[in-house]
């Protein structure tokens, strides 16, 4: 449960009030340059206190490489990432030692495991996702060697949202506010509503869409291992993560076949490609050299600064009182999260495309 994929398989550890996090990563490729600024660089697009509309923990989140990286090439060998924490403040954490949160994994951690780490959630926090991000971060660098470009943007927050033809946005702008949205106008309105609810004492749910280009034709699996279902799954093990769709997802629906087919064609270089993509880069499970793009939906951030009545591990009423320093809406930070979760699937997939290829010859 605490780990994700097959030969490039990486391994999370840590709580959100324990000593450190971290991640083992094992089957990256020898002799890669590592660049550990540029995972130091993705590690603060996601670390708490970046901006008035995120959690104001204070945490500097430096990674510290513990293995498998020497004179910046990976080894062959695990790699070892961690962050210590700095900013703990357990104390506000101790009014619900024997409380359920609502919504929160209190409740289900007792229920399964008969303990539970109430200091932030423990293990459940969103804390793990730095591990994940750390991961990412590497599994980027040997993308990029291919030509795979992953790019996510907050393209919805609340009822606010940008057209879904992301080929019209410039991406260079998605860095430039602090709500990671590429259309200007558009996130001065996406911030305002999430400082309104910050200020009401309460959370707001959003969108990331994210998108893979210069993906290669045949990354995935048939039946169990479709590149879209390993996609999706990744996506879901993220914290507040409650939908997934790619291409045209849901609003495929209220198209007829004749509409939705993508038709293939010649390029002037001989290339098969398609002249629509809602199959959003992948069909039959199997990458087909298209953009891959999908969305991913972010609920309400369960903790919210006000009371709400509730249970105890006694089944007693209770009123649960918000305290700590919590996200007023998750997206912003999110986004460096999904891009890493995809770049781990699609690393997976390319190394185990490699290694199938390979026995062909046999």
């Amino acid at each position: 449960m605490n780990s994700y994929g097959k030969l490039f398989k990486i391994s999370t550890f840590g709580e959100s009030h324990g000593t450190a996090v971290g991640v083992v990563i094992d089957g990256f490729p020898s002799g890669i340059s590592i660049d550990v600024d540029f995972i130091q660089t993705e590690l603060d697009r996601r670390r708490p206190g970046q901006s008035k509309i995120t959690t104001q923990r204070q945490e500097g989140d430096k990674v510290q490489v513990l293995s498998g990286i020497f004179e910046g090439k990976s080894q062959g060998m695990p790699i070892t990432l961690v962050v210590f924490n700095e900013d703990q403040r357990s104390k506000d954490y101790s009014h619900i030692a024997d409380k359920f949160r609502p919504s929160h994994a209190d409740y289900t951690y007792q229920a399964k495991y008969g303990t539970r780490d109430y200091r932030g959630g423990g293990r459940s926090s969103a804390r793990e996702t730095l591990a994940r991000v750390a991961a990412g971060a590497v599994a980027k660098q040997f993308l990029a060697t291919l030509g795979i470009q992953i790019t996510a943007y907050v393209s919805q927050v609340g009822h606010i949202q940008v057209p879904q033809d992301y080929s019209k946005f410039d991406f260079a702008a998605i860095e430039q506010n602090i709500v990671r949205c590429p259309l200007p106008e558009v996130a001065e309105k996406m911030i305002d509503l999430i400082d309104e609810t910050r200020k009401n004492r309460d959370t707001i749910g959003g969108v990331v869409t994210c998108v893979v280009q210069g993906t290669p034709v045949g990354l995935g699996e048939p039946a169990f291992d479709k590149l879209h279902a390993e996609l999706g799954k990744a996506m879901l093990s993220i914290n507040a993560v409650k939908g997934f769709e790619y291409g045209s997802g849901f609003e495929g629906v209220k198209m007829y076949g004749s509409q939705h087919n993508d038709i293939f064609y010649s390029d002037e270089n001989g290339k098969i490609k398609t002249k629509t993509n809602y199959s959003g880069g992948i069909q039959g499970g199997i990458s087909n050299g298209e953009d891959i793009y999908f969305r991913v939906a972010f609920k309400p951030v369960a903790t919210i600064m006000q009371d709400q009545e509730s249970v105890n591990e006694a089944g007693e009423s209770i009123t649960v009182s918000g305290k700590g320093r919590h996200d007023p809406c998750v997206v912003p930070r999110a986004v460096p999260i999904v891009e890493a979760m995809t770049a781990v699937v699609l690393l997976d997939f390319y190394l185990r495309n490699k290694a199938s290829q390979a026995m062909q010859g046999f």
